[in-house]
């Protein structure tokens, strides 16, 4: 029973890394298709004048 080990923060580091992993997806998709993205938004705009 001495040597039992406490979990506790383990959880909130896990979390933690799924929250990076995503941040850095997204971060890697936005740069990818930022461009183009744009283009579509300049497309409509330019519809609308």
């Amino acid at each position: 029973m001495l040597f039992l080990h406490r979990e506790e923060g383990q959880g909130l580091v896990e979390y933690a890394l799924v929250l990076v992993l995503v941040a850095v997806v997204v971060i890697a998709i936005l740069t990818l298709l930022g461009p183009q993205i744009g283009n579509v938004f300049s497309r409509i705009t330019d519809g609308l004048s």
